[in-house]
């Protein structure tokens, strides 16, 4: 592939936040480019008419889903379509012989009867599951470099999973005592109209919801128990999770408690996260006192981590805290594609974060 010459790429449902997230961080790709963008509500729309904020930017028009018409033009498909959604549209991009990066949920789950369970809807394309690779590249690196078919995370899951996986690994945690606390912005919950995400309904609210009940519930533990399975076979992780919903646009903090198996300082615990991520550019570790704040990560690809060890009570505590539809959901795709690519790992994701 000659230096300048750039991969073409289609955004299937383009029309939501994830999927205008998407349009603008890869509109300064220098060497992806958008040739074609779906969606079934906008259908015929251009792009800055349903995004002000492209306008100059993108010229395209949405037009309906139609996957071999898209795999025409389109060296690579992301696909940004509602969980249940992405089965077949993901098989016939494969089929047509393009890389695929999915966002939705339904290839995230290496169980089928798993996915059934949680998404009430029978798995149609199991075959496809032996070889999707989960999209987090700080865990799942080399073996996103070769996929033809990555599932990107959950933005919960992304931000859970990261704070927790040095004591995962090391085999520090106490399997059955894992809490956590998640705060996510309203735009998690996607562009579609709702009562709850309202602004007389969400504004100074904090509401906790599906509580035991969530989605990524099983995404997360999958990762954690892999990875706690490369060290033992000592008794499977189980998650107590809970979300809240909060009133600002993006943004996630998770807060985790958990016990160690043996006594551990705060010193040695942020020298094990400093040593476990050490080259990672997209994970930040917050020093001494300092915490991770979901402001401080808007509009970025950065996950900021931080460690503390509460020695009175007996617990350690971490914080994380990423843009949910960034590191959470676009940003991490691209990441991907990055790697399926061939392309440095970073490029065109290295904005900072937006302050104020």
């Amino acid at each position: 592939m000659k230096p300048a010459e750039k991969v073409k790429v289609a955004v299937v449902g383009a029309s939501g936040y994830t999927g205008g997230e998407l349009l603008r961080l890869l509109a300064g790709h220098p060497r992806m480019e958008i040739t074609a963008v779906t969606s079934e509500k906008s259908a015929g729309s251009t792009v800055a008419s349903v995004f002000p904020h492209l306008a100059s930017l993108l010229s395209l028009s949405f037009e309906a889903l139609a996957p071999n018409a898209i795999a025409k033009r389109a060296d690579a498909v992301f696909l940004a379509l509602p969980h249940t959604k992405s089965l077949a549209p993901v098989a016939d991009c494969l089929a047509a012989g393009k890389r695929v990066v999915d966002l939705s949920a339904d290839y995230r789950l290496k169980n089928p009867a798993l996915y059934e369970t949680w998404y009430q809807t029978p798995h149609t394309r199991p075959e496809l599951l032996r070889e999707a690779v989960y999209g987090l590249p700080e865990l799942h690196r080399s073996e996103i470099r070769t996929a033809r078919l990555v599932a990107s995370p959950g933005c919960y899951p992304t931000a859970a999973i990261l704070q927790l996986a040095p004591l995962v690994a090391h085999g520090l945690l106490r399997p059955e005592t894992i809490v956590i606390d998640a705060k996510s912005g309203v735009s998690g919950a996607g562009r579609s109209p709702a009562l709850p995400y309202h602004f007389p309904e969400a504004h100074e609210s904090v509401e906790a919801y599906k509580v035991g009940q969530h989605r990524h519930i099983p995404e997360i533990e999958q990762e954690l128990n892999a990875l706690a399975s490369r060290r033992s076979r000592e008794n499977a992780i189980m998650i107590a999770f809970t979300p809240h919903l909060l009133p600002m646009n993006r943004g996630i903090l998770s807060t985790s408690y958990c016990r160690l198996k043996k006594p551990v300082d705060a010193a040695e615990l942020r020298a094990l996260y400093r040593d476990y991520y050490k080259g990672e550019r997209f994970v930040r570790l917050q020093e001494g006192n300092s915490s991770p704040n979901p402001r401080h990560v808007r509009g970025s690809n950065f996950c900021d981590v931080a460690v503390f060890a509460d020695t009175r009570a007996g617990w350690v505590v971490t914080v994380a805290a990423l843009d949910n539809l960034v590191k959470g959901a676009a940003g991490q795709a691209i990441q991907a594609m990055n790697l399926m690519l061939g392309f440095p790992e970073e490029m065109g994701l290295l904005s900072p974060g937006v302050f104020p």
